[in-house]
């Protein structure tokens, strides 16, 4: 365009341009200091920041790709989520603190010769077979030293185990100490509730602790009737908003176990509430499998429990009489096993690779997911190459569709390896059992996925008895006549859209 000062004189003026080009520049520095501006740039340094701490924790390879990979393109939304979720707790002083003082505490309960020391023997034994190598694994990285006068009682379903807890709930004349991932205000909740009402009003100690995401639709009004009449309550790692972050959210207490008077213990797959009644329209029948325990290794779940209540009370209780003396009631050797981001070792992962690498005949699995790390996926597989009868029963239908999708996203390599794969169509399959060769059978709370190797508190009961294994693999098969084999052929032919499923859960099983 020719300046209006230029078609009258033919000169040009510069007097006229330089302070637009001024002006322009001014604009343009006004712009770069602007809010949006120096939002970019906090964005981006955060992002940079958040990306090398990632870098530095020297995780797993494909969870810090996964991180990494959100950052980039979601980048607001990924520092985020990994401020709640994704952070190293394992290393945080707050879990930290709580493993000196839980190593503090198993140290003086040893020191009182709480634990029986007549069968120091069995840990020197050197087993040839699968015992061998888990059983003193178990003792070096999770401090679970082994019991050998148990008896115990395997609970099939919810209506049996339920009625079984609150009998022994009933019969309590000490105390009444409950850990559970999720209590839900519903009829069996109500009855728990009220039990253990009825015992804290009758002069019995009563202590509750629950996961504070998992229960986090319980009442209010729910729980401060129990604190009204003498039931100690505690929440586990209180969280600023579980409703919007609910059964996502790390580092929650999936434990679920009930001690009576140190004589008497549970643990298993059941939560409190009316589903695992199979009063889910959407899930129907709910199988389970919990076990009922006497004997020495209920001092082990004691001190779990006691554990946990110093990290929510800061009260520290280590009296003998939480830990009464027993006669002789069986010859079951168990190990009470505990791993969470408290624990220097993920030690049910350990064992469970360990079990799986040098199992000989069979390894038999029940979860309800299927979201290993690369660790267990290659020694399934490679059970599988050898010769060993691998078999792993799932859900047929999903509860949460993420963690469905994703589980089904290791099938074609685990089937191209031998291993078979069932899924459950009586109803939704939650038992968490791992069964190898002929003398070791696991029965806890851990899945077989990440989140409960790595990020969850888990207790498992594993057991070196071949009644146990025997029962388990009874009614494995039992449960395989109501299962469908998923064939390598027809999984190869699965639509699209399945396979785009699987694909993208995958990517995110790291961070699920």
């Amino acid at each position: 365009m020719i300046p209006p000062g230029l078609a009258k004189t033919g000169k040009v003026s510069f007097g006229n341009i330089i302070p637009r080009a001024h002006a322009k520049a001014e604009t343009e520095r006004g712009i770069a200091m602007s809010p949006l501006g120096i939002l970019t740039a906090v964005i981006t340094i955060s992002t940079i920041v958040v990306g090398l701490v990632i870098v530095l924790e020297n995780r797993n390879p494909s969870r810090t790709m996964t991180w990494l990979l959100i950052l980039i393109f979601v980048p607001i939304f990924g520092i985020f989520l990994y401020l709640y979720l994704g952070q190293n707790h394992r290393k945080k002083r707050t879990f930290i603190k709580k493993r000196k003082q839980d190593y503090r505490i198993i140290r003086r309960l040893l020191d009182n010769q709480i634990f029986v020391s007549d069968h120091s023997d069995l840990f020197t034994r050197r087993y040839n077979d699968v015992r061998g190598k888990v059983l003193p694994l178990m003792v070096n990285n999770g401090d679970a030293p082994l019991t050998a006068n148990n008896r115990s009682h395997l609970l099939k379903s919810g209506e049996t185990a339920f009625e079984t807890m609150l009998k022994a709930i009933e019969s309590a004349s000490h105390h009444v100490h409950m850990e559970y991932f999720i209590i839900k205000d519903s009829v069996i909740g109500r009855r728990f509730q009220q039990a253990l009402i009825k015992k804290a009003r009758e002069g019995i100690s009563v202590r509750l602790i629950y996961d504070a995401v998992g229960s986090w639709r319980l009442s209010r009004r729910f729980l401060d009737e129990m604190r009204e009449a003498g039931v100690e309550v505690k929440p586990f790692l209180k969280v600023l908003y579980p409703v919007i972050l609910a059964h996502r959210l790390n580092y929650r207490n999936h434990r679920k176990l009930l001690v009576v008077d140190g004589r008497m213990g549970f643990t298993g797959g059941l939560n409190i509430g009316d589903e695992y009644l199979g009063k889910s329209p959407e899930l129907g029948y709910w199988r389970d499998t919990q076990v009922q325990i006497e004997g020495e290794a209920v001092y082990a779940l004691q001190v779990i429990f006691l554990r946990d209540w110093y990290f929510v009370s800061g009260q520290e209780i280590d009296d003998k009489i939480f830990f009464p003396r027993r006669e002789h009631l069986g010859d079951q050797l168990i190990q009470v096993v505990s791993s969470g981001p408290d624990s220097l070792w993920a030690s049910i992962h350990q064992g469970y690779f360990m079990a799986i690498t040098t199992a000989m005949q069979r390894v038999y699995i029940c979860t309800p997911y299927l979201v290993p790390d690369e660790s267990i996926l290659v020694a399934l597989k490679t059970a599988a190459l050898r010769g060993v009868d691998v078999r792993i029963l799932l859900p047929g239908r999903p509860d949460h569709r993420t963690v469905f999708w994703a589980s089904k996203s290791h099938f074609q390599e685990l089937l191209e390896a031998g291993v078979r794969i069932f899924q459950y169509q009586k109803g939704f399959m939650h038992s968490k059992v791992v069964l190898v060769d002929d003398n070791f059978t696991s029965v806890g709370t851990t899945n077989m996925d990440i989140r409960s190797f790595d990020l969850n508190f888990e207790v498992n009961a594993f057991y070196y008895d071949e009644a146990i294994t025997r029962q388990m693999s009874h009614d494995f098969f039992e449960d395989l006549a109501d299962s469908i084999e998923v064939s390598l052929e027809h999984h190869r032919q699965r639509p699209f859209i399945h396979r785009f499923k699987e694909s993208a859960m995958r990517l995110l099983s790291p961070i699920l």
